[in-house]
């Protein structure tokens, strides 16, 4: 292999690419299949990364290596020269071992890490500006302050509540002597008593008043402190983050640049979030624009250990985030014809929808996969439309299924069975079974998964383990088949969480072993092997139980 460009492109051999056709369209980011020409580059940086690359990173790969295990998320970029050359670019997500300055990597379209930039002094006085927070914080002074303070604020209501329990035996001893006297004087020694005791209280009170406000003030003055340099620091550090984003300025093949604050203004965010424009595709078209390289096709794979939240498996291929890299995407690839988008396609026309039961209450249907439950913004066949088109009456959908996911549906006909079937699901009796092909042996019978789930706010629709924000989530499962490289079993949701059986069988602290065909989660296939083959719920008119199933096609 020759290479050029300070060593960052990687050419092809005539050997390695004979008879693989250059690609007309450029990939679509979001949803693709890697063409040959991108599995040949894919192979020989994974090659690299394995046999060659020397870093002090820990991807969690060597169980020897100790510190802090980081996987990340590498991409490579076939491009074509101005001789017409065929060969790739490599970059990764963020930054390796705590730099951008990697050999055959492609650089940073900003490099924050540059020694003597604007960034790293900005970064030095925001860092003296936490030293002097930490160190106001852990003043040995204010932390005894806020003990002491604790400590006498229980004492004063220890001692003003066993003052208040004296009155009130006082006043209880008082009554019983108000009972036998019969004189006026002793009745006004008594009250006499009575105001000395809340007398008495009052002073108390004001006692502990002044001890405790003499702590406040003293508190005060450290906080008043801490929260004026919290302040600066903020105001700095949206400063700084207002100047990063000046900085980002991003290319495109008409040489027209939109910095990152620019592009991200116009979207629903009006902000860029955290870690916009360091993933490594905007990486690789900045180089390959600034370079006069042509791009042809890309991909992204993940390098090392998942992370503790998402499903991120070691060499697995997947797309450009939405989140952060979607709207750089728009203007970086402006003018570059793209493959056809197959989120847009309606891959459910022409399967057939099957009819398992029908009643005057309601209908049960056999999903194919690939078609949606509702009709969606680009595509409208759904389950919905098509019964539409053949039911007397209006469909009222009672619940859903993912859109790859196949399976018994159940669409009420009158709003009062819409309520009561609904209100099962609602109520979790409605008792549910889905069969789903694993994409490889598991160990054990069966189980329980526990992972609470949350959306992915960068990289919708996506979903996260998120043990402190998540949503409870519980699956039981049972294996029913097993082969040397599938398990086939069966899941009962106990939980009805976005995209939660999928979660439950990729991420690693559940069954670790993606639904073949997960285009999120695991690798593409033919399909989603994931059917909702059972329901049981009570019929709302005859109030018995009903059930049906409908053996899955894989």
């Amino acid at each position: 292999m020759n290479h050029s460009f300070n060593n960052k492109i990687t050419y092809f051999s005539k050997d390695e690419i004979k008879g693989v056709d250059i690609p007309e369209k450029f990939t679509f980011p979001f949803y693709y299949e890697p063409n040959p020409l991108t599995k040949i580059a894919v192979s020989q940086l994974q090659s690299y990364l394995e046999n060659e690359f020397r870093s002090e990173h820990n991807f969690g790969l060597n169980k020897n290596h100790s510190g802090l295990v980081i996987g990340k998320m590498f991409g490579i970029l076939v491009t074509q020269d101005s001789e017409g050359k065929l060969g790739y670019l490599s970059a990764f997500s963020g930054k390796l071992a705590g730099t951008n300055a990697h050999e055959k990597f492609v650089p940073p379209v900003f490099d924050m890490l540059t020694e003597n930039s604007f960034f790293k002094k900005e970064e030095e006085i925001l860092n003296q500006f936490n030293f002097e927070i930490e160190k106001l914080e852990s003043d040995e002074e204010f932390i005894q302050l806020k003990f002491d303070f604790e400590k006498y604020s229980q004492e004063s209501i220890d001692e003003i509540s066993a003052f208040k329990s004296w009155i009130k035996t006082n006043k209880t001893e008082r009554k019983k002597i108000r009972e036998n006297i019969q004189n006026e004087s002793s009745e006004k020694e008594l009250i006499r008593q009575s105001n000395l005791d809340q007398f008495k209280l009052k002073i108390l009170k004001e006692s502990w008043e002044d001890v405790l406000n003499s702590f406040k003030q003293r508190i005060n003055e450290f906080e008043e402190k801490i929260e004026g340099l919290k302040k600066i620091r903020r105001e700095k550090s949206a400063t700084l983050q207002n100047q990063l984003f000046e900085q980002y300025s991003f290319l495109n093949k008409n040489g027209e640049t939109k910095s990152l604050g620019s592009i991200f203004s116009e979207t629903v965010y009006e902000k860029p979030p955290a870690g916009a424009g360091e993933c490594a595709t905007p990486k690789l078209l900045q180089f390959a624009f600034s370079n006069n390289l042509k791009p042809v096709s890309f991909a992204e794979f993940w390098w090392g250990d998942s992370p503790k939240s998402e499903v991120r498996k070691h060499k697995y291929i997947y797309p450009a985030c939405n989140g952060k890299c979607r709207p750089i995407l728009k203007h970086m690839l402006n003018g570059i014809p793209l493959e056809e988008n197959m989120l847009l396609k309606n891959l459910g026309e022409g399967k057939e929808l099957k009819i398992v039961y029908e009643d005057d209450s309601f209908i049960i249907v056999n999903k194919p996969a690939e078609l949606l439950s509702v009709p969606g913004i680009e595509i409208h066949d759904s389950v919905y439309t098509r019964l539409q088109d053949i039911l007397d009456v209006e469909p009222l959908i009672i619940h859903r299924l993912d859109m790859s996911t196949s399976g018994l549906l159940v669409v009420a006909k009158t709003k009062e069975i819409h309520k009561n079937i609904q209100h099962q699901f609602l109520k979790r009796t409605v008792k549910k079974r889905y069969t789903a092909l694993l994409s490889k042996a598991i160990e054990g019978k069966n189980g329980e998964i526990n992972l609470p789930l949350r959306g992915d706010f960068d990289d919708r629709p996506r979903q996260l383990v998120c043990f402190e924000h998540g949503k409870k989530a519980i699956t039981k499962w049972e294996v029913i088949e097993k082969t040397q490289t599938t398990t086939k079993v069966h899941f009962w949701p106990l939980t009805g969480r976005t995209h939660q059986l999928r979660m439950h069988a990729a991420h690693e602290l559940g069954l670790n072993a993606p639904i073949v065909g997960d285009d999120l989660y695991g690798t593409v296939a033919d399909r989603l092997h994931l059917h909702a083959a059972y329901l049981e719920f009570i019929h709302p008119k005859t109030k018995e139980v009903v059930q049906f199933e409908v053996k899955e096609d894989f």
